[in-house]
């Protein structure tokens, strides 16, 4: 239980948080024609961002705006719809939720769940989890939160491309950061839009990774023909390649760490101590990751590699 002196620090907290709180900085760069980026920080979830830490995409088409990912709260979507449709003219017809990690999707509620769209994979899981998440939302951010309630995509993606006036977008089903990942090819630029299959200097977070399958899609996206890429986390690849070498990089570097880190008996505050190769110092939050992907993988790691000796 959190004590009296805890909580005061709590509010003293977010009573010094800068002035950006008062509402969310969004500030569109564009990175191909009719294509702009929305940069979130490169940090953790917490009050001094609101939760603001995804990258977004906004599309300009003759049918209207589409939106891919649309932040963490009802708030932030707001006022990324005011925006985006001050850029493009148009009207959103068309929200893409990449997963379901609420960083990327609880700000849904600010729209028609008609217009909202996702594959049946991510709709399932938000169903099942993202009330959970909505909640822990709630508790890391407070105020930022207001009005943000959980719904569904009311689109399930089953088509692998849609068409808006004549841009037509290519529509990726793939996995390994979570169950369903979306991811977005726009042929008119070339530009591919990977969701948190891709990070870039941005250390990736794997709370409900397969990295099995993680690779599996990487392989697929990498044989995509494209040119730039938008990753979920960090800035903009302009040359198509670097994110995704990264990310594969660093799955490949965490997954042979811990397994090793396993066999050698650390407990999983050893492991998350362990260094960080050098390759890796330019990205954000990367002690933070690991800690985090210590305590989502090394559970089944020890499962495997340290089974019960009673069992066949």
């Amino acid at each position: 239980m959190l004590s009296r002196r805890s909580l005061l620090g709590g509010v003293a907290a977010l009573a010094s948080v800068p002035a950006r709180a008062a509402g969310y900085a969004i500030a569109p760069e564009p990175i191909g024609e009719g294509v702009w980026l929305v940069r979130g920080a490169d940090e953790p979830i917490e009050a001094g961002n609101g939760g603001a830490i995804a990258n977004i995409a906004i599309i300009a088409t003759p049918a209207g705006t589409v939106l891919w990912d649309c932040g963490p709260s009802v708030r932030y979507a707001r006022a990324l719809r005011l925006v985006a449709e001050q850029v493009t003219g148009k009207p959103v017809v068309r929200v893409y939720v990449s997963h379901l990690h609420p960083d990327h999707g609880l700000g849904l509620a600010a729209f028609d769940p008609a217009i909202v769209a996702a594959l049946p994979g991510t709709i399932d899981a938000l169903r099942a989890q993202g009330q959970g998440y909505a909640d822990g939302m709630y508790r890391l951010l407070g105020d930022w939160m207001r009005g943000t309630d959980l719904l569904l995509p009311g689109r399930a993606i089953t088509a692998s491309q849609e068409d808006f006036g004549g841009r037509s977008l290519r529509l990726l089903a793939l996995s390994g950061h979570s169950a369903a990942d979306l991811a977005l090819l726009d042929p008119q630029t070339g530009l591919l839009l990977g969701g948190d299959l891709i990070f870039h200097d941005r250390a990736p977070s794997t709370p409900t990774a397969d990295l099995a399958l993680w690779r599996a899609s990487l392989d697929q996206l990498t044989a995509l023909p494209h040119r730039g890429v938008l990753p979920g986390h960090g800035p903009f690849d302009p040359g198509g390649t670097t994110a995704i070498d990264q990310t594969r990089d660093w799955i490949d570097w965490l997954e042979a760490t811990l397994t090793q880190a396993v066999r050698d008996g650390l407990d999983m505050v050893e492991a998350g101590e362990l260094p960080i190769p050098d390759r890796f110092a330019k990205m954000a939050v990367a002690r933070y990751e690991v800690q985090r992907s210590v305590s989502h993988l090394y559970p089944g790691l020890e499962a495997t590699l340290l089974p019960r000796v009673d069992v066949p």
